[in-house]
């Protein structure tokens, strides 16, 4: 394996100053999560506004964006661990440049249709399940263990300012040159992240192929489930994301029909309030380390993702004029409390897990994380059409705090501090303070899903 750039010895500095190849994994992945954030407005406008769909039916394009984590999430991590992860990445961000761009293509050439954008929805959510497994294990081989906190931070926070700018750039290129157009800034940021890869210098040695026996796949997506059940640690995190993801999703799903039918927004401002909104996410992401240092990393944990989330409750409750500020302050601190909750999430996993199983580790806590945001995004759409989408906005934006309650049952509720080790967390269970343990890393988090990033 080549040497890590930037490792410690060397000249000290902020990440992005000493270490290139970081510097280029942040530029492809910032510039990757603005694009997807011009998306996360646009598909839906181009769904509701140029082709009239339904409630149900912006909630199942929603939905078809998260369903591949629920069919290959879980081999995907296998097949990952199997070979090297930079080359998965580059193919993923190119398949998903050449079909955001077709979007727009085929509006020009009058083909454009709700199932239509459903196929690209799949498509691309299926390159982001490999892309997003291959970068997770990917990054703790180009950074030393003492700088992955910082590299976290940096990315959590960068990509939460890129969601914001996208956010707001999605309605404003929509209200300038139309919702389907939009789709070619996305593409545009793919090829920037693929430019952005190609250039990154560290090497991954080659992964021997050796002939596996009959049911060495099903044998290899065990473990990774396995380590996740038989952990507590890992076990509470995962399912307090899963039941997280559902309800973060079931009101982001309806969330454009909530502003522009029941609220009576334009595409313009619905853009913008969903960016400043997204603004919490950079609150979280530098508040994440000062919080963990002065309070421990799992009550910290708490404050954000249980504290901040009861304040999801105030978007139901927005109308027009300034009644829009009730969203603006709820998302507000949904966001700060979900992008904090992943910067001290991924530190603690990056560290915690054995590195030959991170990929694994990351598509079984996917599989079950990011396997309830589809069936979210269709809780949402059906609650919208049978109960009305204000009542739906209550009900699913009701279960972001009630989620949280997994957290305070938990090991992670009588503790200070998540553990540092796998050994270490067997021996700070269930009735014991992990106070006593030395988490190395564990309070220098600091302030990146999915608004990825409001995904777990």
């Amino acid at each position: 394996m080549t040497p890590r750039s930037g490792a410690p010895g060397a000249i000290r500095g902020g990440l992005l100053r000493r270490h290139h190849d970081f510097r280029l994994l942040w530029l492809g992945e910032t510039a990757g999560k603005f694009g997807t954030s011009v998306t996360g407005v646009a598909m839906p406008l181009i769904a509701v506004s140029t082709l009239d769909a339904g409630t149900f039916e912006v909630g199942l394009l929603t939905a078809a964006t998260w369903a591949p984590w629920l069919i290959i999430g879980l081999p995907a991590g296998a097949w990952v661990d199997r070979t090297r992860r930079r080359p998965v990445m580059l193919a993923a961000a190119a398949v998903s440049l050449v079909l955001f761009a077709a979007v727009p293509l085929a509006a020009w050439a009058g083909l454009l249709s709700v199932g239509l954008l459903v196929g690209v929805a799949l498509a691309t959510g299926t390159s982001a399940v490999f892309f997003q497994t291959a970068y997770t294990a990917y990054l703790p081989t180009i950074l030393a263990p003492e700088d992955q906190p910082e590299g976290n931070a940096k990315l959590h926070g960068s990509a939460s300012a890129a969601q914001i700018a996208g956010l707001g750039s999605g309605g404003l290129i929509a209200q300038l040159a139309g919702a389907v157009n939009g789709m070619f800034a996305n593409a545009a940021t793919f090829l920037v992240s693929l430019l952005c890869l190609s250039r990154i210098r560290h090497r991954e040695p080659r992964v021997p192929r050796t002939p596996r026996p009959r049911g060495a796949l099903a044998s290899e997506v065990g473990e990774g489930l396995r380590l996740v059940a038989r952990d507590p640690w890992l076990r509470t995190l995962t399912l307090f994301g899963a039941a997280s993801n559902l309800a973060l999703m079931g009101y982001q799903s309806i969330l454009v029909v909530f502003l522009v039918r029941t609220v009576g927004l334009d595409p313009g401002p619905v853009g913008g309030l969903v960016a400043a909104a997204g603004t919490g996410g950079v609150a979280g992401a530098f508040a994440a380390r000062r919080v963990a240092a002065r309070l421990g990393t799992a009550r910290a944990t708490l404050v954000f993702e249980l504290g901040l989330a009861v304040f999801a409750l105030l978007i139901p409750l927005t109308v027009g004029g300034a009644g829009v500020l009730f969203y603006v302050a709820g998302g507000f601190c949904v966001a700060a409390g979900v992008v904090a909750g992943n910067v001290i999430k991924a530190s603690f996993q990056q560290r915690y897990c054995p590195p030959e199983l991170l990929g694994r580790l990351t598509a079984s806590t996917a599989f079950l994380n990011y396997g309830t945001i589809p069936l979210g995004a269709l809780l949402g759409g059906t609650l919208g059409t049978v109960l009305g989408v204000r009542t739906a906005m209550w009900i699913t934006t009701a279960g972001v705090p009630l989620a949280g309650l997994i957290l305070l049952f938990s090991p992670i509720g009588r503790t200070r501090d998540l553990p540092a080790s796998r050994e270490r967390g067997a021996g700070a269970g269930i009735g014991q303070d992990s106070r006593s343990v030395p988490s190395r890393g564990a309070t220098s988090v600091s302030g990146d899903p999915d608004l990825e990033s409001e995904q777990r």
